[in-house]
């Protein structure tokens, strides 16, 4: 329960943090207190796996390993480069949803009401080409035989079928992460004992020792790799709506996006809240501050990079310096069969099976997070009124159908389709970088006269020192300095 009024911040008033949030396109925040913070962790743990678990997709299969194969662990470091890059990122959108329950884009749309449209649109756009899928078709073909096209066509309707007969969306695709993500680091577990051979492990300082950048292999590919270290391009917006979903600080007042069918789906407000800075909200904020950091780099940033080293390890391991390697998705093939060789036919068969599962996951997660992205803007800025579930289900089906036709008209090559859409979110993320700094000190008032108390900081810290003489946002990151 929060404390009474004579606890509040001197001069700062819930009232007063309404009145900063501008109005022109969506209504005011409702004040209500900060949910009481997490005292345990386990049971909230999760957004940070769903989002290494959709990231451990097209980076860490597939791109970082190719240039591996291609010229060996020399960029390796780019992976960590792009990975604390996310990490910032990613706590700079929650920071406004933990403190909100607004997802970045409506953050965004309170500036200009076509925020949210642009970027769903070009999420919508990189996405459009089915390389995940494709490539789980790819490795399945090698295990089962087939065409990989009409397999991934088959994939396509099937992540269709899972998100919109799932009750709750959002768990469905947590449980399918965290089951992906256990795969993987049981198969990379296996793959360091018996796979990757001593000469390998002795080259390893080479992701340190000997870094550079291999233009050789385009200078389009290395930016794919680098935005798809992890998340990437709308992926790291989405953790606006799936820590909200999981019930992360003020997001805990908004229902979760259920199935329209098999579901039971909730009118839910097109604006968030906000909370009365008082001693009581603010404890419990620093304490959901402090957890979101540590969820996310424990599970998005540790999971990933180990993932991106085992994958990079194994493709050089098995792949760098053959002369018959491929330049395509077919490197992955050719490693399996070397695995195979190395340790038994039933090892090239797991590492081809939990790769296509992995690939299917992601492709699972993609298709979600930009229905979710999409489906979040038309609810917030268009249609009001509009049920979320069904906008959300049919943009689904929509993705699932475009994917299909992409198929059918004969892009089917998936290094090319991920470039296509690494590039893409490249783009996006150089310009949501600056809208989040703008919503963080603006929509969150940056300064409305000077305070006192524990302040929340982008660094990565919890809070900064109880001498920080800063504004009175709850959030913002901005104006710190030593108090007199």
């Amino acid at each position: 329960m929060a404390q009474p009024d004579d606890t509040r911040t001197p001069g700062v008033t819930g009232t007063a943090l309404v009145d900063a949030f501008p109005t022109h396109n969506l209504d005011k925040p409702e004040v209500r207190d900060m949910p009481e913070d997490p005292k345990r962790y386990w049971r909230l743990i999760g957004p940070g796996i769903v989002a290494a678990g959709v990231g451990l997709a097209s980076g860490e299969f597939i791109l970082f390993p190719y240039i591996a194969s291609q010229v060996g662990l020399v960029f390796v470091w780019a992976a960590l480069v792009g990975l604390f890059t996310q990490f910032f990122i990613n706590m700079e959108i929650e920071r406004y949803t933990l403190a909100t329950g607004e997802t970045a884009l409506a953050g965004f749309s309170r500036y200009w009401r076509h925020w949210g449209l642009f970027f769903a649109l070009l999420a919508y756009f990189a996405n459009l080409w089915p390389g995940w899928a494709t490539s789980s078709a790819t490795l399945i073909s090698y295990i089962f035989g087939g065409t990989p096209r009409w397999i991934a066509i088959g994939i396509l309707i099937l992540i269709g079928l899972i998100l919109t007969l799932a009750p709750v969306i959002y768990n469905a695709l947590e449980k399918a992460q965290m089951l992906k993500v256990a795969a993987v680091l049981t198969l990379f577990l296996i793959g360091a004992i018996f796979a990757i051979g001593a000469e390998a492990w002795a080259d390893l300082p080479q992701v340190v020792t000997r870094p550079r950048i291999p233009l050789e292999l385009g200078f389009a590919l290395l930016l794919g790799a680098l935005a798809f270290a992890g998340a990437g391009g709308g992926q790291n917006l989405c953790q606006s709506n799936w820590i909200r979903d999981k019930g992360f600080g003020m997001g805990s007042y908004v229902p979760k996006l259920a199935s329209p069918i098999t579901g039971h789906p909730v009118a839910a407000r097109s604006n968030g809240y906000i909370f009365d800075p008082n001693e009581e909200n603010m404890r419990r904020w620093r304490g959901w501050w402090k957890f979101a950091n540590i969820e996310q780099l424990t599970t998005f940033v540790a999971i990933t990079f180990v993932t991106i080293l085992f994958t990079s390890l194994l493709a050089y391991a098995t792949v760098y310096g053959n002369p018959d390697a491929p330049n395509n998705i077919n490197f992955i093939g050719l490693e399996g069969e070397v695995l195979g060789q190395r340790v038994g036919s039933w090892f090239m068969y797991l590492f081809w099976a939990i790769g296509a599962f992995s690939l299917f996951a992601a492709a699972l997660g993609i298709v979600d997070y930009t229905s979710r992205l999409a489906a979040d803007v038309i609810k917030t800025s268009y249609a009001h009124g509009a049920n979320e579930s069904k906008v959300y289900a049919g943009l689904v089906w929509g993705l699932v159908g475009i994917g299909i036709i992409v198929l059918l008209a004969g892009f089917s090559q998936p290094i090319v389709l991920l470039v296509i859409s690494a590039v893409t979110g490249g783009f996006m993320m150089f310009i949501y970088s600056g809208l989040l700094i703008l919503i963080n000190r603006k929509s969150l008032p940056s300064r409305s006269g000077s305070v006192e108390f524990g302040w929340e900081c982008s660094s990565g810290r919890s809070y900064c020192s109880e001498r920080c003489r800063c504004s009175p946002s709850v959030i913002s990151s901005a104006n710190c300095s030593e108090a007199e």
